[in-house]
């Protein structure tokens, strides 16, 4: 889900679009890196909570990449449920950021991603910086990453309760922490990947402009593990996701807080299948 300047991060990535088209693919200078991917998931968990209604979701992004170390890109994904912050019912991110080496093995990325739902309540945008250290730990690569979004109204508290039918605080501002960590480890000899992750989220209740969050209930843990199989330009993935998030803690937050079918939990466990292409 992800600002700064914009304007200018937008004209710049619609420049290396136009730099990546097939008739001019041959002016793209050494120093500039291209790479894009395109995926199918039965289900978008965004840190653990379904944003598309526990259904399948078609995702896509493209970076573009300076071998100074400097990067920008943009990544999008429909939305449904919980996650539809009205307008296109879609996410569409913008990111940038500076990637190095800062010692043999340790690799620092810091960076800023705005998060945007095009055509639906401005004020559900919002920015989220981050900073990044990952390195190889033995056959096992390692990442620890934090995102603070600084205090801005889409991550403010506007109702004092789910059942209120008005605002009750508008243009209230809040602010959303995130610290995870990231493991892989390939197994020698195949195309396969085993992976893990933890989160911890600390943020707005989910009474936000648009009653939703990007850490409902405020504070809460999300883990994943899964596995990758990669078999030519495809990953084949498979994951199994949950949350500490329980019933009683999110009954504030009902009926948008679950499933729209069957009124399950949308941030209980699940395991998520996946199918992506990558260039």
């Amino acid at each position: 889900m992800k600002t700064r300047l914009l304007a200018g991060a937008a004209g710049l990535a619609a420049a290396c679009l136009a730099v990546a088209s097939p008739a001019s693919a041959q002016e793209i200078p050494d120093s500039i890196t291209i790479s894009g991917s395109a995926t199918l998931v039965t289900d978008y968990r965004f840190r653990g909570v379904s944003m598309t209604d526990k259904e399948m979701a078609v995702q896509g992004g493209i970076d573009v990449s300076h071998e100074s170390g400097f990067y920008i890109g943009t990544w999008a994904s429909n939305l449904s449920g919980w996650g539809t912050f009205g307008g296109s019912n879609m996410e569409l991110d913008i990111y940038g950021g500076f990637a190095t080496e800062i010692a043999s093995g340790l690799n620092l990325d810091v960076g800023l991603t705005w998060y945007m739902f095009p055509g639906g309540l401005d004020t559900t945008d919002f920015a989220e910086p981050y900073v990044k250290v990952s390195s190889d730990i033995g056959p096992a690569n390692i990442l620890v990453g934090v995102a603070y979004a600084p205090k801005q109204e889409a991550l403010g508290t506007w109702y004092n309760s789910a059942a209120s039918v008005a605002y009750d605080n508008p243009g209230d501002k809040g602010d959303n922490l995130y610290i995870w960590t990231d493991a892989s480890v390939g197994v020698p000899n195949t195309g396969l990947t085993v992976k893990g992750h933890i989160g911890f989220s600390d943020g707005n209740p989910g009474l936000g402009p648009w009653g939703t969050s990007p850490a409902p209930t405020g504070k809460y843990v999300d883990w994943m593990l899964g596995a990758d199989y990669a078999l030519g330009p495809l990953t084949l993935g498979v994951a199994y996701i949950d949350t500490d998030l329980s019933k009683s803690e999110t009954a504030y937050l009902q009926p948008n807080f679950s499933s729209s079918k069957n009124g399950s939990s949308i941030a209980g466990s699940t395991v998520v299948f996946s199918l992506s292409a990558g260039f």
